[in-house]
């Protein structure tokens, strides 16, 4: 039977993927459900994770359903076991009907039911911290390409496929978007306060990156300064590299923030230099850990000066000598 733990991991990614579209200064709410049917399979595989920011809180996998929704975090252990159960009725009662979904998208774009199939839907809300609804998002994805997303009005749906223009009208007519506008802004922002107060200590902390600036010689003979942020928490972060003291951020490669493993984040931007000119640049780090933005440089390695490895190695010799004479005198 294939192995469906990189469809996990999968999963985990699309998480990494969507950090990057929230606003500073905020924080979000997000579930990732999957459905994944097999050659061999009696039923399909249901798994579901939710997160906090970066933080998964929870989640839930039908390969053990008598587990039941789990605690991913120590704070969400404070819930009572009414919680739990509630959670772990809801999460068995919604996968039922997203098993079934896969099962009707599959005889509705022609597929053969015992190939590979999968289903993913991840929805989510985003709150400033004042509170306020910032945003909201629905995605349904099958084989990993986007079927149905509902806009940014959270009044309308946009459709990839012919399939998923009748999956559309349907969606319409049942008011779907209404349901899912009425859940962001509502249900999704309590759970995320309420999430917020029970692990403030983990969620409201700020950690200050570890810095520094690496140099790398490139084949043609200039040179890659990369800054490097390490360790930071919360994942909203600015690094920019300057040049005489202008910005230099039409040439800065800047990927997307990425967690770290850890509960952190980690990003870089590089800058490509003439050599010799290095010094000319700083890397500017600003983040809500530190006291005040940082201002970083290439740090070149201390070379010893010529003049002081000639005195060395005389004084190495004159001591050499000193000592194979007295040794030759004492016989």
């Amino acid at each position: 039977m294939r192995n469906t733990e990189p469809c996990t991991l999968l999963l985990l990614l699309m998480v990494a993927l969507d950090l990057n579209h929230y606003c500073a200064g905020s924080h979000w709410l997000q579930t990732f459900n999957m459905v994944i049917l097999e050659p061999g399979m009696l039923e399909p595989r249901f798994i579901q994770v939710s997160y906090v920011d970066s933080i998964q809180y929870q989640g839930f996998d039908s390969k053990d359903p008598s587990a039941g929704m789990q605690p991913r975090a120590a704070w969400i252990k404070q819930e009572p076991p009414e919680y739990w159960e509630k959670e772990t009725s809801r999460v068995l009662e919604l996968s039922q009907v997203e098993r079934q979904v896969l099962r009707l998208m599959v005889k509705k774009n022609g597929h053969r039911m015992d190939g590979y199939h999968t289903l993913q839907e991840v929805y989510g809300c985003n709150m400033a911290n004042d509170g306020s609804f910032l945003g909201g998002h629905y995605r349904l994805t099958y084989y990993g390409y986007d079927y149905l997303t509902l806009n940014e009005d959270l009044s309308s749906w946009t459709a990839e496929g012919k399939g998923a223009q009748h999956a559309k009208s349907r969606w319409e007519n049942a008011g779907e978007a209404k349901r899912r506008k009425t859940y962001l802004q509502g249900e999704c922002i309590q759970k995320l306060l309420r999430y917020l107060d029970l692990g403030k200590e983990t969620l409201l902390r700020s950690d200050a990156p570890q810095t520094h600036v690496t140099h790398h010689v490139r084949p043609e003979g200039n040179v890659t300064l990369r800054c490097w942020a390490l360790g930071f928490y919360p994942a909203d972060i600015t690094l920019t590299w300057k040049r005489d003291g202008n910005n230099h951020t039409q040439d800065m490669e800047l990927p997307d923030t990425r967690p770290a493993g850890d509960g952190t984040f980690q990003k870089w931007a590089a800058v490509v230099v003439p050599s010799g000119e290095e010094l000319r640049y700083t890397c500017h780090v600003h983040h809500e850990g530190l006291p005040e933005p940082l201002t970083l440089k290439w740090d070149p390695p201390q070379t010893i000066p010529i003049i002081a490895i000639l005195i060395g190695l005389v004084l190495g010799t004159l001591v050499v000598g000193t000592v194979v004479i007295f040794l030759v005198w004492r016989k």
